[in-house]
């Protein structure tokens, strides 16, 4: 019995190992983008090459142009901004809004995502998986920390008229971004428009509409 036991524990610790970005073996493997070599990830720069800057990026303080359609601007450092963070399983992003903007319904494939307001009131909420499809909403104010778990269909909103500001913190390196209008309506090639008729139950004509926005 005590065996089981045993195995399950280990199968458990060892789901829970890999279900996010690999642990480090070394003090550090900053990225090299210029190497012909593909992995799942990015190949580690020789450490005698590697320089502070590798760790470093400024920018953070200023306010991303939010003049565009939904009213928000997502400034990321991820892996590809800071070589540095290559098998550290952790980045982070700032988010402006303009008054009454939105960051619309996205996911995030590789990372769950822990969000801090700084400025201003935002509502937020994510949907759970099939069958349920509960959606969960929350108004938060400076301060307030909130997390939606990895993969999950997440929006924001600020509530408020003046502009607001959050700070997100999330566990890869390189988690990815899937907007859901984008995706299913702005594919490339066009998914075939009574393909999306049926699954959203509208007229093909209002298919045709909405991907000619995409």
């Amino acid at each position: 019995m005590m065996s089981r036991f045993l195995i399950f524990g280990l199968l458990l610790t060892c789901s829970i190992a890999f279900a996010s970005d690999p642990s480090p073996l070394q003090d550090f493997c900053v990225a090299d983008p210029k190497s012909p070599v593909l992995v799942n990830g990015l190949v580690c720069k020789d450490p005698k090459l590697v320089q502070p800057d590798d760790f470093l990026f400024r920018g953070l303080h200023l306010m991303g142009n939010t003049s565009n359609n939904v009213g928000s601007n997502v400034t990321q450092v991820t892996v590809a901004q800071v070589p540095g963070l290559n098998t550290l399983g952790i980045s982070m992003a700032r988010i402006d809004f303009a008054p009454m903007g939105i960051n619309p319904p996205h996911t995030h494939p590789r990372a769950t995502e822990i969000l801090t307001v700084i400025e201003g009131r935002i509502l937020v909420g994510f949907v759970t998986s099939n069958p349920e499809n509960r959606l969960i909403t929350k108004v938060l104010e400076k301060g307030d920390v909130f997390v939606f778990p990895e993969g999950l269909i997440h929006f924001q909103k600020n509530m408020g008229h003046g502009y607001a500001v959050a700070i997100a913190g999330l566990s890869s390196q390189n988690p990815g971004v899937i907007t859901i209008a984008n995706a299913v309506f702005g594919s490339n090639p066009d998914i075939a428009g009574d393909i999306l008729a049926k699954a959203f139950q509208v007229d093909v004509k209002v298919v045709d509409k909405i991907q000619s926005k995409f």
